[in-house]
């Protein structure tokens, strides 16, 4: 067999591992591409593997899958009910197979939902905790349809499913009206937020426990603090103008305009990014992805594993945001008891937004990236820390705005300026952490106790009425005082 030439080093100095394989096994027990006999020519010792277990699951004696990759290849076809099972609860790592150990909390949820439902506060906290595992699963079954897709279509792919429970629980949210406009912006900055600094600081504090540095590329690392740059700055200037023209009349439509416009803007923007991630510098990044594969502590390991199958992961996806769905009707429909008996002030129902929010809907996207920090694949991580990241702000958010501006609600993005500012400081610390491609548990440290101020310090930012960082304040003030009320 003829060696394939090593592919050229990228331009930040990062080199991928070894030859350009179709398939990367690094056992190199490889499937041609017309499903021939496997080439052994550098045969893995399996002797470490048990016996019934020493041949991949695509192997057993299985056509395989026509433009499914071979770490995809379930080996399988249709619905298998005791294999998907148990698939789905051992998960994609040991920290998912825990988290499935709540599902027990969403039959309750609904039990108690139904049957109860004047037990507002349980409700509310076991839908909070059945949302977990649900989006967990989703994160999951999006992870396994990923696999059987070409690298960076799979890694979008993942990040798309990621998002999905953001979109639902902010769909939920502004169905409800004006009133939980102030938690759907607390939840849009919270979400960033979380991603970047909590998110991404526990990547690089797993990662740095088991090496002194990671490296990463720069295609990824780069444009990805540059699109959030971009991505920030669409977010706050309609807050900047707002704060310029106080005193001029009929400012807050000018800035809803604005934020409408705006929203258009950076869908065209996302749209962009992924004509350059998907088609203009696929090759670029599908090689920094597939050396990226080359370097998992576990290839060995996953490739032995039992997967999904398509139809599998279909039935799983469905499932899976079905039950979100649910979860977050649930959750938001208690929210308007839990301010009321609770007594929950203008800060602290900002606070729900801020941090529970985004912390219950990003679970499972953030347990995949620290996996992977763990394995040593920094570019996935990073891929799915910064794509989140950019999808919130680019797509996420444009979406709810237009979806409102539709529904006939006010919802803008003018953001308080100390929201703002704390935004844009985030994107610039990130993007420094980021700037030299390596990475240490350090950097990692920093990043959660920068996250950890500024949750503190919006725990006790004052209400919007008595901000003073934009003229809309007053009327988000007025929404939550309603709110309170009912």
């Amino acid at each position: 067999m003829t060696s394939r030439p090593k592919p050229t080093s990228l331009s930040s100095g990062y080199k991928s591992v070894g030859p350009r394989r179709e398939h990367h096994y690094e056992m190199n027990d490889r499937m041609p591409n017309n499903g021939g006999p496997m080439t052994n020519d550098k045969a893995v010792d399996e002797s470490s593997y048990p016996a019934h277990k020493r041949t991949l699951p695509l192997h057993h004696g299985k056509k395989v899958t026509k433009g499914v990759k071979a770490q995809g290849e379930s080996g399988r076809r249709g619905v298998h009910p005791f294999h998907f099972l148990r698939i789905c609860f051992r998960s994609s790592c040991t920290l998912s197979k825990f988290v499935n150990i709540l599902w027990p909390f969403v039959p309750a949820a609904f039990a108690l939902r139904y049957a109860r439902p004047h037990q507002e506060l349980w409700i509310f906290v076991l839908s909070y905790i059945g949302m977990i595992p649900s989006a967990n699963l989703l994160g999951f079954a999006g992870q396994e349809m990923g696999r059987k897709l070409p690298h960076v279509f799979g890694a979008l792919l993942e990040t798309t499913f990621g998002s999905i429970v953001e979109i639902i629980l902010f769909m939920v949210l502004i169905s409800r009206g004006d009133s939980f406009v102030p938690v759907i912006k607390a939840a849009i900055l919270g979400s960033i937020l979380a991603n970047l600094l909590l998110c991404l600081g526990f990547c690089f504090f797993a990662g740095g426990l088991r090496r002194d540095e990671q490296e990463f590329h720069e295609a990824v690392s780069e444009v990805g603090s540059n699109l959030m740059l971009v991505a920030g700055m669409g977010l706050i200037v309609p807050a900047t103008f707002s704060t310029a023209l106080t005193n001029e009349a009929d400012v807050t439509n000018k800035v809803l305009k604005i934020s409408r416009a705006s929203s258009v803007i950076l869908l065209v923007a996302y749209g962009c990014f992924v004509f350059f991630q998907m088609r203009s510098h696929h090759g670029l990044y599908t090689e920094v992805l597939e050396a990226d594969e080359e370097k998992d502590a576990d290839k060995h390991r996953d490739a032995y594993k039992a997967k999904l199958t398509a139809t599998e992961c279909i039935i799983a996806i469905a499932f899976a945001i079905t039950m979100v769905t649910f979860m977050a009707i649930f959750l938001i429909d208690k929210i308007e008891y839990i301010v009321n008996e609770h007594h929950i002030k203008d800060a602290q129902f900002s606070f729900v937004g801020l941090i529970l929010i985004p912390v219950v809907e990003k679970a499972a996207e953030h347990i995949t990236a620290i996996d992977e920090a763990w394995d040593d694949q920094m570019n996935f991580a990073l891929s799915h820390v910064l794509g989140a990241s950019i999808q919130t702000a680019l797509f996420n958010t444009p979406l709810v705005v237009i979806v409102s501006w539709g529904l006939g609600h006010k919802l803008d993005l003018n953001f308080e300026i100390f929201d703002a500012v704390v935004l844009i400081l985030a994107i610039l610390v990130v993007g420094n952490f980021l700037r030299d491609g390596k990475s240490n548990y350090l950097e990692g440290i920093l990043c959660v106790l920068v996250y950890m101020i500024i949750a503190i310090s919006a725990f006790y930012y004052p209400d919007p009425a008595h901000a003073t960082g934009t003229v809309s304040g007053g009327e988000e003030a007025a929404a939550g005082h309603k709110f309170r009320r009912g």
